[in-house]
């Protein structure tokens, strides 16, 4: 799963060098790679919906949800589509990639993950969005919870992941829906989004529409119950954006100073402007790298990430303005 074209700023000791191992076509155009280290070293632990940024150059990198088993210490694996008119991340993975080769990647996040005190858990994919489900399926599995997948793809020629997901749609606990290029010929969202089970958990991800449906069809679904993950920015009507851009000021905890953050920069922007570093990946609010606490004042979130408790608590300061003349930032 592939952020939009940006520029990392990862510290160099969080990178880890691996190598591609074996790479399979699930079906045209979409392709996985499993990673090891060279030397056969166990590979730092990840649960299920995390990913990993891979360099694609010096300074540019790519997110990829990691879509094997939890539990393989040694291999992670991920599934990459070829998008053509996209930013051209997906193009280099898929030209560069080869058995053999050796690339730089970081440490798996998460920001994803399964609910642990979830009664049953209801997984909602659309296209290459299946892959963190994916490991979902995994860590469910071997937990032995309670789960069903419905899987969104245009037709059974585009559907990856088959030779996982047939014996337990053979079992009835994956649906898969072909649409054959009309939505309303597909799954019928806001109808499976209904009823919320007891206990249940709800988990999607997938492309800018079928996201706006899933979450328009959840939007009844008790508090702190509905987890998703984008893998493009989302358009400024789904980003939570709620006024046009203003002045406001930035006070930094630790040393007081107080930033002018005027209508056409950003937080990160003017921060870096007056040599405080900040970490980013994607700057368009759905990585979560630059999650910061803040201490007073009220934000004006235009994040994808963030939870309604997140938000009580924490900010990206690569999208967010704010409400009040001051924010305070835990900095």
């Amino acid at each position: 799963m592939s952020t939009v074209d940006q520029v990392a700023s990862t510290n160099e000791n969080e990178r880890m060098r691996l190598r591609v191992v074996k790479t399979q076509y699930e079906t045209k155009g979409i392709v996985t790679f499993e990673l090891q280290d060279p030397n056969g070293a166990a590979l730092p632990a990840f649960s299920a919906g995390a990913h990993i940024d891979i360099w694609i150059s010096v300074n540019e990198c790519r997110q990829y949800s990691l879509c094997g088993a939890p539990d393989d210490v040694h291999t992670y694996k991920i599934g990459v589509q070829r998008e053509d008119e996209g930013s051209g991340g997906s193009i280099w993975v898929h030209e560069h990639l080869s058995v053999g080769e050796i690339i730089e990647t970081s440490l798996p996040r998460n920001l994803f993950p399964l609910a642990r005190d979830a009664s049953s858990h209801l997984l909602l994919a659309g296209g290459i969005g299946v892959t963190p489900l994916i490991a979902m399926i995994h860590e469910l599995e071997a937990s032995n919870a309670s789960y069903e997948m419905h899987f969104c793809s245009r037709s059974a020629d585009r559907t990856p992941f088959m030779e996982f997901l047939t014996p337990r749609i053979e079992a009835g606990y994956v649906h898969v829906h072909h649409d054959e290029g009309d939505p309303a010929a597909g799954l019928d969202i806001a109808a499976l989004l209904h009823d919320q089970p007891d206990g249940a958990h709800l988990y999607y991800c997938g492309p800018m529409g079928f996201m706006a449906a899933a979450k328009n069809a959840s939007s009844h679904w008790i508090k702190g119950t509905v987890h998703f993950e984008f893998f493009s920015s989302p358009e400024d009507d789904e980003a939570n954006i709620e006024t046009a851009n203003t002045a406001f000021q930035v006070k930094l905890k630790d040393s007081g100073e107080v930033f002018d953050i005027p209508a056409d920069k950003t937080i990160v922007e003017v921060l870096r402007e007056n040599g405080i570093p900040v970490d980013t990946q994607c700057e368009d609010g759905f990585c979560a790298t630059c999650m910061t606490r803040y201490v007073a004042g009220e934000p004006e979130h235009r994040d994808s990430v963030l939870d309604d408790d997140d938000r009580e608590q924490f900010v990206l300061i690569c999208c967010a303005r704010s409400k009040t003349p001051l924010l305070e930032l835990d900095l």
